[in-house]
């Protein structure tokens, strides 16, 4: 290594000389750990002057984040990465200053920008956007059909399971909602800048990293957040992870108020596990309600004032069972009572007819006509006899040869 530079504070600038560099990348990439380019030595050639010192102080704010996580437990020393490219549709790269990875502490991935103020705010809210459109991205090997889903309109890929992502394939699962989560780290800065700042980012880059409510039928009822599609950013400063450390309440997620520590920030105890609990209750609440109005609306027995049951409820209103209803005021019971009443009347009817059919003693099987006939069909009745009677009268006086002689 070599010194870079050495700071107003005395602080000395270390960099990797191109021998060492070659060496690290050896021992590093095999782990899967990837490394800085190679910072080049170039001098002014008329003073002889290093050039290129905003790089120098740019990197030493980040080997300084790197450290202040590391100290707070925050990320194993090899679990960082600088420089590391996000490609997007268009083909630019987004490069990110440093990555952490940190499952042990809570935080299985992260991206980090360090800023010295050298940016413009609206800037940030820029790379603030292009994160949220890599974290939108499809694999790619996405099916088809995932593929048309997200190419039939705008907001389809919302649609589109993370798991399906070109984020989840780079990076592991970050065990909460939302897409991978940005820090900004504003370094060698006013109090006053950084408050602008985070202004600009929470007012201009609402749309990338605010959570959106959840579209249900108990919308009064739900005060939960949908983050889902949203860029969890926390933001602090470099003078305050050095003097409280990374691990103390020094990182306030955009839209909140309060500093919290890192893991804090990150989750959200406003989103998905409070809207479960909050739709489960507001569903019961709902079924309850449901249920009390149904029970008002029950109908109630014309005859004895009793409520109608649901098999009788439903016996009277549905179509293909109110022709056996009968009268669809009256309670099942008394509906009961009504039909045994109608088939005692229809059995002693039947009765009466039968005894008043039976032939009497000596009559043979002489027809006798009920008594309730109109007296048309009893004209064609006594008509039918008569005929009887004369054809069993020609057949005593004739024979088989012809008319018998007496």
């Amino acid at each position: 290594m070599r010194i870079e530079l050495v700071r107003e504070d005395q602080r000395q600038v270390w960099v990797l000389t191109k021998r060492g560099h070659g060496e690290a990348k050896q021992l590093l990439e095999p782990k899967g750990i990837h490394i800085s380019a190679l910072r080049e030595e170039k001098y002014d050639p008329v003073t002889g002057e290093l050039l290129g010192t905003s790089y120098d102080d740019h990197a030493a704010a980040v080997t300084s984040t790197v450290a202040e996580l590391h100290r707070a437990g925050i990320g194993h020393r090899l679990g960082f990465q600088t420089e590391i490219g996000h490609r997007l549709a268009g083909g630019y790269v987004q490069r990110a200053d440093l990555v952490v990875r940190a499952p042990a502490a809570g935080v299985p991935v992260m991206l980090l920008e360090i800023d010295r103020r050298t940016e413009d705010a609206h800037d940030l809210v820029a790379k603030l956007r292009r994160y949220w459109q890599w974290g939108r991205l499809l694999a790619p090997d996405a099916g088809k059909y995932t593929v048309d889903l997200a190419r039939s309109r705008p907001d389809a890929i919302e649609d589109v399971r993370h798991e399906l992502r070109l984020w989840c394939r780079v990076y592991p699962p970050t065990g909460r909602e939302g897409l991978v989560p940005l820090a900004f780290v504003f370094a060698d800065t006013t109090e006053a800048k950084v408050v602008n700042t985070v202004a600009v980012l929470e007012e201009a880059g609402r749309r990338y990293w605010a959570p959106r409510r959840y579209g249900t039928l108990y919308e009064k009822a739900i005060t939960a957040r949908d983050y889902r599609q949203a860029v969890p950013v926390v933001v602090t400063t470099l003078e305050q992870l050095q003097e409280h450390g990374a691990g103390a309440a020094v990182w306030r997620r955009l839209g909140r108020k309060d500093e919290q520590s890192l893991t804090d920030a990150l989750d959200n105890p406003d989103g998905h596990a409070l809207y479960h609990r909050q739709y489960t209750r507001a569903e019961a609440e709902d079924e309850r309600r449901r249920a009390v109005e149904r029970e008002a609306r029950r109908p109630v027995c014309t005859r004895c004032g009793k409520k109608f049951t649901d098999e009788r409820w439903e016996e009277t209103t549905a179509h293909r069972k109110a022709w056996k209803a009968g009268d669809v005021s009256v309670c099942g019971t008394c509906h009961a009572d009504d039909v045994a009443r109608e088939e005692a009347v229809a059995e002693a009817a039947r009765r009466a007819a039968g005894a008043a059919g039976r032939p009497r003693a000596g009559e043979g099987t002489r027809l006798v006509p009920p008594a309730d006939l109109t007296p048309q069909i009893r004209c064609a009745v006594g008509s039918r006899r008569a005929a009887q009677r004369d054809r069993s009268r020609t057949h005593r006086t004739t024979g088989r040869d012809g008319p018998i002689r007496r």
